[in-house]
């Protein structure tokens, strides 16, 4: 798997626990990782 789709994933599952009320940090970790993974998606595409 590439980093960028490990990223995703780790975001959105962050995110799903977050938003479950686990705590609200990891809504913003999630969001942080979600956008880090779609830059590095972005620039790995402008490579190719």
């Amino acid at each position: 798997m590439s980093t960028w789709l490990i990223l995703i994933i780790l975001g959105v599952v962050l995110l799903i626990l977050g938003l479950a009320g686990i705590a609200k940090i990891l809504i913003w970790i999630g969001v942080a990782v979600l956008v880090v993974s779609l830059i590095m998606s972005l620039l790995g595409r402008r490579r190719v």
